[in-house]
């Protein structure tokens, strides 16, 4: 562990974290979640696994508060402080990826259209947001734009829907993140997501893949490599670390802080509020 792992009492250190489909610029995103994570928790190596900022949204509306500031300003000190920040990005983060040919770093953190990570122990893992996978991204945009203005609809209803559960004394159940599940399924049920996906690292000779895109968190072996799937920062607040010894694990942030995801999000910044003043602010934090 070197100087710069040594964690704050209040912190846990990790040797790598890996987040993905944050969907920054949303009102559905948990950023308030994540900057707590962020704070609590240091690492030499951070993957930001696609989806990080939500451009599909931002080509129609924008949404941001304090907490959507402060994840990017803990990422951007990160990189400052000596963290390997490495971006690869998805597909609703994809004017990034015009840049990779480049070559360039922003503030510090890498782009690249996809990573690989050798873990302590020597395990090789391919780190990919997963889109290129999916049939429904790859082969009908219109469908999966839709898909996307529907999810959205489904977390509006799923807050009402808990406000009444609450009432009747029931705990939280996300109705959101059932249906876009059944839906998921469904796609992956054709397109073999998963499976693609680890047969594809098997080929290249990886031993596992690290990928986001379908907002649901899991690990476990697929052919004979490891799939690991690090969840989203919409509905589950998920990451996926790894210990200096090597050892992956998927952290469930909701879960672990006992926190509510009742919680009222935080109210539209004014018209006057746009991306790049939120980027000029990060960066001179």
């Amino acid at each position: 562990m070197n100087a710069f792992s040594q964690p704050h009492p209040a912190q846990t250190a990790y040797r790598s974290v890996f987040i993905s489909d944050v969907h920054l610029g949303t009102r559905g995103c948990r950023a308030e979640f994540l900057a707590d994570f962020l704070k609590q928790n240091k690492c030499e190596n951070l993957f930001l696994v696609g989806d990080i900022i939500d451009g599909w949204r931002l080509k129609r509306s924008w949404f941001w508060d304090k907490h959507h500031d402060e994840v990017l300003r803990l990422v951007l000190k990160a990189a400052r402080a000596g963290t390997n920040v490495v971006y690869v990005p998805g597909n609703h983060d994809e004017m990034l990826r015009k840049y990779i040919s480049l070559g360039i770093e922003i503030c510090g953190i890498k782009l690249q259209m996809e990573a690989e990570h050798t873990t302590a122990d020597g395990k090789r893992l391919l780190i990919t947001h997963g889109d290129m996978f999916d049939s429904v991204v790859r082969h009908a945009k219109l469908l999966a734009l839709l898909g996307d203005w529907a999810y959205t609809a489904a977390l509006t209803v799923n807050r009402y829907f808990n406000i009444v559960r609450s009432r009747l004394g029931y705990p939280y159940w996300s109705l959101s993140a059932w249906l876009k599940l059944q839906v998921k399924e469904a796609v992956k049920a054709i397109d073999r997501f998963e499976t693609a996906l680890a047969d594809d690292a098997k080929a290249r000779g990886f031993d596992g893949v690290v990928c986001g895109h379908i907002h649901h968190a899991e690990m476990r072996p697929v052919n004979g490599v490891m799939y690991l799937n690090d969840g989203d920062w919409v509905e589950s607040c998920t990451a996926l670390v790894e210990h200096f010894d090597g050892r992956l694990e998927l952290v469930d942030w909701v879960a672990r802080q006992k926190l509510s995801m009742l919680a009222r999000p935080a109210p539209k910044l004014p018209p006057a509020a746009t991306p790049e003043g939120a980027t000029a602010r990060a960066l001179s934090a």
